[in-house]
């Protein structure tokens, strides 16, 4: 059995944020820990704009606060989020995140992420694995 509680991760290699400064994620599972997904606490901050494709992965993203827009790329279609949204990337679409409030998000990837990801110029996490 696991516990972690998420104050543990400020400032440890769990305590990931992205390279344009857009986002901080704690990352609570990580492949390291062979279950199958990650699991990470992200806080995207406001008046960003995040451009994503996740072509490695599936990702679920639960709000828990702020609001936000995400766009499809792909078809264009809008979605306004707010706490209790979820939205699920299962075709692998790329799409941008116009943050109006801060946003956090519970978050679920499949496969699992390293920590030692982050956004490529296409918006692509790399499929790394663990050694």
């Amino acid at each position: 059995m696991i516990v972690r509680r998420l104050g543990e991760l400020d400032g440890t290699d769990r305590d990931i944020t992205s390279a344009n400064g857009n986002w901080r994620s704690r990352r609570l599972v990580l492949a390291r820990e062979k279950v199958g997904f990650s699991l990470h606490d992200t806080v995207l901050y406001a008046g960003t704009e995040t451009r994503m494709w996740y072509a490695n992965h599936i990702e679920a993203v639960y709000v828990i606060e702020g609001e936000a827009e995400l766009t499809d790329e792909e078809t264009g279609q809008v979605h306004e989020l707010r706490p209790g949204t979820m939205y699920l990337l299962d075709g692998h679409e790329r799409h941008t995140l116009k943050v109006k409030q801060d946003l956090r998000t519970v978050c679920v990837f499949n496969p699992p992420v390293t920590g030692r990801e982050d956004h490529d110029e296409n918006g692509v996490y790399p499929l790394l694995t663990e050694d």
